[in-house]
């Protein structure tokens, strides 16, 4: 799997975020990494070897397994409640419900490691680790872990996720990773509507950045998102930062925007994401 951390403030592969806290306000970070030569030879196979969507007026079901990762029995320490997660499946739901797929925990554990919890992040042995003892379900299933991003690889992140072409070399890996407070309810001033999980699980089902490659080239494989030069910050009414048509899509789930001002997945994306599901997840 392929990682990058990016910012909405700066786009650098070796950029690093330092350790906010609790309630301050940060920039959208998602760790998933999308290198041009990688994407090239993905979209490639995806190509030649995608199916036709299997989903269809009755919604195909995905179930969700969330590992929790606690360093204390406190919300600070990042023991996410039940009530919490449930209203994340109930946000999952609702910003997917034009997609044919709907969201079912499955299963919820917990673990109190407080290494993994501080210094999980993308291609540590730690989350290697992690994953390789919790993982649940097949290439259809969502595991979820939730974890405080404070140190290592994964500082100052919101999250990150596999795609679901990664799923057949290496299953083990497959899932998404994020930042515990970030959680409908939880102390992340501006991305605490549950709002980190729908993006990553994007990517999970195959989707990319809307600013992917720019104002140039393909983009994100998806010809009704508007080409965006940067990731937003905030909610930018109006910012347009390329000069092909259509304003920057702020709005979109794939964008970094705040929570808040995320709404929408386009009808080029939800195609794309059935094909994805289709082909490499078998729903």
């Amino acid at each position: 799997m392929l990682f990058f951390a990016v910012s909405a403030v700066f786009l650098s592969a070796s950029s690093v975020l330092g350790l906010p806290s609790l309630n301050a306000t940060i920039p959208r970070a998602c760790g998933t990494v999308h290198n041009a030569e990688k994407i090239a030879a993905s979209e490639a196979h995806f190509a030649a070897n995608k199916v036709s969507p299997k989903v269809n007026a009755a919604a195909a079901t995905i179930p969700v397994y969330f590992h929790v990762i606690y360093s204390s029995t406190s919300l600070s320490g990042g023991y996410v409640p039940d009530s919490q997660i449930a209203n994340q499946i109930t946000v999952l739901n609702q910003d997917y419900a034009g997609s044919g797929y709907t969201f079912s925990l499955a299963g919820t554990t917990r673990t109190l490691n407080s290494n993994w919890f501080k210094q999980v992040g993308p291609d540590s042995s730690l989350q290697t680790t992690m994953k390789n003892q919790l993982r649940q379900g097949g290439a259809n299933a969502l595991n979820v872990y939730t974890v405080g991003f404070t140190s290592g690889s994964g500082a100052g992140l919101l999250g990150y996720s596999t795609f679901p072409s990664d799923y057949a070399s290496n299953p083990k890996d497959d899932g998404v990773v994020m930042l515990y407070s970030s959680v409908p309810g939880g102390s992340t001033a501006n991305y605490n509507l549950g709002r980190t999980l729908t993006h990553e699980a994007g990517h999970w089902v195959g989707l990319y950045h809307t600013f992917e490659g720019g104002c140039s080239g393909s983009g994100d494989y998806v010809s009704d998102t508007p080409a965006e030069a940067s990731p937003a910050s905030g909610c930018p009414t109006g910012r347009d930062t390329c000069s092909t048509s259509g304003v920057d899509p702020i709005h979109n789930y794939m964008d970094y925007s705040y929570d808040s001002c995320m709404n929408q997945f386009t009808a080029g994306q939800i195609t794309r994401l059935q094909s994805q599901m289709s082909t490499y997840r078998g729903v």
